[in-house]
């Protein structure tokens, strides 16, 4: 039986976390003498009311989450995150209809950085603020953010990180999940200052320092300006960008190794990671080549160019420097590839996974040998790691449901009125949790307002599910999770 009171319990407490980001918001607001303050106070003040009347309603609930309690637990926190966070938008003026603004932080909280508003420069510091600070709590997940802070939270359920995090394998760096959570949380906050530092080194100013630390490293990609990284100019902050995505992109666990452990031979051997950088060299070289012979760049501004996009790409961050509008449509397509595949499990970024994709590539690889020596007993490895036969399934059944999510996006965008390249790009875009899509009529600097209302509400489902990987969102339309037994 579900143990409703205490997820009421639990969305009490998150909503008071997101009470205490909207102070952090209408402080800045009311330092700066804007007029989104007086937006802030009342969506904290209506938040705080959420958070007390949901609380009340899962007083004396017992302290046992299941694992159906934390997978609806998990998939309503996102929902209603996205509800109260869209009140700042409303309340100020600045998105006009709730649809929009639902739409705008549902991407903030996924990272998939897709945005309806067509000048970003036009936003007070407090909203600005805002945007980025929706990414950085959502990149490694709301309900895992809050177990770094309240360990007691719902007991600090392992179900829990099972349901919000990514990854077919999910990896624990101590026995006590708050404290995995506190130690991937310090690398993160480590890796978002160290971003700050880099680029206000870079020339970057304070405010568009602490915005575009959080939103790359949370792989989200909302910018303070209407051109993203391309309004700096500045080949520094360009590679300062494009090493932070890449960090970012990296699983945390390799990261904890390395800066906390000291085992540098860990990056090296591990199997994501040289697919990694296989991919980023691949798709990296040939965009080269077409810039520099197709819109004639220089070498280093066509190579700075391309590792930008790729890195972005492939991260899932979703910022440019340039418009890929004007580049060769088999940039697109290598662009669109790296899309779909993300950057590593146990990351901020999205997609399928590098790791899913080594998987697939040993199933493949096995199943040509075994045509050969039918007999032949040949265990799938990651890193050593022999993958059971169940978790071979699970990854098939998952590629399946991400392909039908991509295919189903790209089906409605088109019996919609939008073009096909578009189509496909967007619907890739909201699954992998990227955002922007690539042609010109929809472009990287552009916003996608001009989509019809019930797009935006179909395309905040697919950034959900994205984001939770499908399976979490989807599990709560089965009969059988409504069952008791």
């Amino acid at each position: 039986m579900l143990n409703i009171k205490l997820i009421y319990k639990a969305l009490g407490t998150l909503l008071f976390i997101e009470a205490m980001m909207m102070i952090v918001c209408s402080g800045l607001s009311l330092y700066m003498g804007e007029d989104d303050t007086l937006a802030f106070i009342i969506s904290t003040i209506l938040t705080i009311l959420g958070g007390i009347g949901l609380k009340y309603l899962g007083r004396d609930a017992s302290n046992t989450l299941g694992r159906r309690d934390a997978y609806l637990l998990v998939t309503f926190t996102w929902v209603i995150f996205s509800l109260f966070g869209s009140f700042p938008f409303l309340i100020s003026g600045y998105i006009t209809n709730f649809t929009d603004a639902y739409f705008e932080t549902m991407s903030g909280f996924t990272t998939t950085g897709s945005s309806i508003i067509d000048d970003v420069e036009k936003l007070p510091h407090g909203m600005l603020f805002w945007r980025s600070m929706t990414q950085w709590v959502g990149a490694l997940g709301i309900v895992f953010f809050t177990i770094a802070i309240i360990p007691s939270l719902v007991g600090g359920n392992v179900k829990v990180f099972s349901a919000e995090a990514t990854g077919p394998i999910r990896t624990k760096m101590h026995p006590r999940l708050g404290t995995t959570a506190k130690w991937i949380w310090s690398i993160y906050s480590l890796l978002t200052i160290s971003c700050a530092v880099c680029f206000y080194l870079s020339g970057m100013g304070l405010f568009d320092c602490l915005n575009y630390s959080m939103t790359i490293t949370a792989t989200g990609g909302f910018s303070t300006h209407n051109a993203s990284t391309g309004y700096f100019h500045s080949c520094a902050i360009h590679y300062t960008a494009i090493i932070f995505m890449f960090l970012s992109g990296t699983s945390f666990t390799l990261l904890y190794l390395t800066i906390f452990k000291w085992r540098i031979k860990a990056f090296l051997k591990n199997t994501e990671f040289r697919l990694y950088i296989l991919l980023i060299v691949l798709a990296t070289i040939p965009i080269t080549y077409l810039l520099v012979t197709h819109n004639e760049y220089s070498y280093e501004y066509a190579f700075r160019k391309s590792l930008f996009q790729v890195v972005s790409s492939l991260t899932t961050t979703g910022i440019f420097n340039d418009n890929v509008g004007t580049w060769t449509h088999i940039s697109w397509v290598i662009m669109g590839i790296c899309m779909f595949i993300g950057g590593c499990a146990g990351s901020t970024s999205g997609g399928f996974k590098c790791v899913r994709l080594a998987m697939v590539i040993n199933i493949l690889r096995n199943e040509i040998k075994r045509t050969l020596h039918p007999k032949a007993i040949l265990p799938v490895k990651i890193n050593d790691t022999i993958i059971h036969y169940s978790s071979q399934v699970s990854l098939l059944a998952f590629m399946t449901m991400f392909m039908l999510m991509c295919v189903l996006g790209f089906i409605i965008m088109i019996l919609s009125g939008i073009d096909s390249t578009n189509s496909i790009i967007i619907a890739i875009s909201c699954v992998s949790n990227i955002g922007p899509s690539l042609d010109v009529a929809v472009g990287p600097s552009m916003s996608w307002t001009m989509l019809p209302a019930f797009v935006k509400w179909i395309l905040c489902v697919l950034m959900l599910m994205g984001r939770l990987e499908i399976i979490s969102v989807l599990v709560l339309v089965t009969p059988s999770f409504w069952k008791d037994h």
